[in-house]
């Protein structure tokens, strides 16, 4: 039996998500104005904070974080360090990364601290539609269960990022079985059994270090295929991105282009902790993984049982399972969620990142993005926890003081 939610005709505030950004942004909120706490609502099908998270942590079989224990959901820098002075033992060196339950946990008692167990609505946004109006331009969010709710402000705080799937993979000219072909996103290490299996592995990331240890200890061969030298960083970003250090440049940079290489060249693609890389030189002397560098694949062949794979080098392998560790990118143009805004209110894009205003508002609307989308007006840790935080400092004034005013962010975007 369906139950109808109970939910209000208006709200002031929609946030859309429920993961770490969305948290994040909610204390941040309530920190500078407690009686918002009556107007906002939080969108997540799960219905849960964290979940989606939860899940992918899980499923990698992650044992802790890669961002030191300052950065998570609450305000107070120190309150996760605080959190885990009866725990010591579970923040990780080199800079105290905190492990998974813990974090879970902390970011557990942040909910409850903060009150908001009640404040996640169990319902996907299905569509964002601009309502307009001279005076007040508003939005409605239509639900997965068929309500519709007005909104004065929407957040869009999802991670939505898109899978990034390689050219070889649309040539394969055979079906195969789903579960042989997989992005990384898709696997849970939990439930599988690998035993003797062959696993081949395609990226050079923090992932697909995680998928070749859980493999390996399932008992499979594995072979880790990186298209460049494995690259070995604490961060994925170096920590000057997170302050003064190198912002103040890429702040100054007017060229939305040259910023985008900016990213790019922080992040450089894939990395691995020293850790992580370590463990996997281990687990080559002992004859469990392979692995080569400089090295694509060409071309794949589903034989019937198993496949086959050509390489850039001229190699020929055989394997069980393929496991694409290839990451994802961010293209404001393929996020469903965006369409009706895109189409009502036309920005500048750059390599598929929207041109926001400093508040990281849609210009023209009251429509805000955190996360990867928001790069360009955050920096290279965006998708980050460092770079949640880095959002509410420019999202949270605009929505407490109103008097931040639309024009004049908008006519300084127009002018960039």
């Amino acid at each position: 039996m369906q139950f109808t939610i109970a939910l209000p005709e208006t709200i002031d505030l929609a946030i859309i998500g429920a993961g770490p950004h969305a948290l994040t942004l909610t204390t941040h909120l309530l920190q500078k104005r407690q009686s918002i706490r009556g107007k906002f609502s939080v969108f997540d099908p799960s219905g849960r904070w964290m979940s989606h998270w939860k899940q992918q942590f899980a499923a990698l079989e992650i044992p802790h974080l890669r961002s030191p224990a300052v950065h998570h959901p609450d305000p107070n820098p120190f309150a996760l360090r605080k959190f885990a002075e009866s725990r010591p033992d579970e923040l990780f060196p080199p800079y105290d990364l905190p492990g998974t339950q813990l974090f879970e946990d902390f970011c557990q008692d942040v909910i409850r601290v903060w009150q908001l167990q009640e404040q996640v609505i169990p319902l996907a946004v299905k569509s964002i539609e601009p309502l307009p109006h001279h005076l007040r331009p508003r939005f409605r969010l239509c639900l997965q269960d068929g309500q519709e709710v007005i909104a004065r402000r929407v957040v869009l705080a999802t991670s939505s990022a898109q899978i990034q799937i390689p050219d070889w993979v649309n040539q394969i000219q055979t079906a195969y079985p789903q579960d042989r072909l997989c992005h990384s996103q898709t696997i849970d290490l939990r439930k599988l059994q690998l035993m003797g299996k062959r696993v081949l592995i395609v990226g050079g990331g923090l992932t697909s270090g995680h998928l070749a240890l859980g493999a390996i200890s399932r008992g499979a061969k594995v072979h880790l295929m990186i298209r460049r030298q494995l690259a070995e960083k604490l961060f994925d970003a170096e920590p000057g991105w997170l302050g003064p250090k190198y912002l103040k440049d890429f702040f100054a940079q007017p060229d939305w282009g040259q910023r985008v290489m900016m990213i790019q060249q922080a992040r450089n693609g894939g990395s691995m902790t020293p850790a992580i890389a370590t463990q996997l030189r281990q687990q080559m002397r002992r004859g469990k993984i392979r692995i080569d560098e400089n090295c694509q694949v060409v071309k794949a062949e589903w034989l019937g049982e198993n496949w086959r794979v050509e390489c850039s080098d001229g190699g020929k392998h055989e394997c069980d399972y393929i496991w694409l560790s290839t990451g994802t990118k961010f293209d404001v143009t393929t996020e469903p969620l965006l369409k009706d805004i895109l189409a009502a209110y036309p920005i500048k894009i750059v390599k598929g990142l929207p041109v926001l205003d400093t508040c990281l508002r849609w210009p023209g609307c009251e429509l805000f993005i955190m996360g990867g989308l928001a790069a360009l007006q955050v920096g290279p840790t965006a998708r980050n926890l460092s770079g949640a935080r880095m959002a509410c400092e420019k999202i949270v004034p605009a929505i407490v003081k109103p008097s931040v005013a639309l024009s004049h962010t908008f006519n300084r975007v127009q002018a960039s």
